[in-house]
């Protein structure tokens, strides 16, 4: 095996290798000194030790794929042929065979697994290079990448929900969905929407699912969750903002 190693500055002078704290660096450049003539090595754990680095380093490492792990606690050195060319008559192959098969080596010369589709260094063109996300399985792990896609993708279809303006205040935000609920468990359900559209226009506060409160106001009121109370009744309105009611006028009148 070959005693020296090369790293390519078109890696480690990448805003993704920069940005990465200088611990993480470190340890990937000891990684890569001590990986056989193909990038494999099975002892991360122990350089960790030796060079005093932590996980957080090596999950890194791991998220933005600078190496691949395997099952078998082997990792590879993701970008090892941009980094090193060994001569036929030093070079010693791997003995990590079982991992290598796992693997394919693109034109450009970066490891990749072959469940993945999308490499993270990748070449627009001979000199222009661009980063982009893995979002395939990282063998039978779902990679952070993937997962942080999820919840994006997840969020993004939470505030697609489309919410239409009610009460005389129009400022009681409901969905379709929840005005139907609404309609369903109460006789009164408009007299509820304007208890809260009153209680907010005059008061200023706010809260974050208007469809919950109104279902809360009606059970600290009613103990059951059955239909409230008559609006009239209701404590959340304060007095100057009530309509008086035909029967509330003047009996001389």
């Amino acid at each position: 095996m070959a005693e020296r190693r090369m790293f390519s500055k078109q890696i480690i002078d990448s805003d993704m290798f920069l940005d990465m704290p200088v611990s993480a660096q470190a340890l990937y450049f000891h990684l890569a000194m001590r990986a056989d003539d193909e990038g494999f090595l099975n002892n991360p754990s122990k350089i960790m030790k030796i060079v005093g680095a932590n996980k957080n380093d090596m999950d890194l490492l791991l998220v933005k794929r600078f190496i691949i792990d395997f099952p078998s606690g082997i990792i590879v050195i993701k970008h090892w042929y941009i980094h090193n060319y060994i001569q036929k008559d030093r070079f010693k192959p791997t003995v990590y065979n079982e991992e290598k098969l796992l693997l394919d080596c693109k034109e450009n010369k970066v490891y990749t697994l072959r469940t993945e589709q999308i490499d993270l260094f990748s070449n627009d063109d001979e000199n222009n290079h661009v980063y982009s996300l893995d979002t395939q399985v990282r063998l039978g792990k779902v990679s952070i990448v993937e997962d942080s896609k999820e919840k994006i993708l997840k969020k993004k279809e939470s505030t697609d929900i489309v919410k239409h303006k009610y009460g005389s205040q129009k400022n009681v935000l409901l969905t379709d969905e929840e005005i139907q609920k609404l309609k369903e468990k109460f006789s009164n359900f408009e007299d509820l929407i304007e208890n809260l559209s009153m209680y907010m226009g005059s008061t200023g506060k706010s809260y974050s699912s208007h469809y919950l409160t109104i279902l809360n106001w009606n059970r600290k009121e009613t103990g059951n969750g059955k239909d409230s109370k008559p609006i009239e009744k209701n404590p959340y309105i304060p007095r100057r903002n009530r309509q008086p009611r035909a029967d509330e006028t003047n009996s001389s009148e």
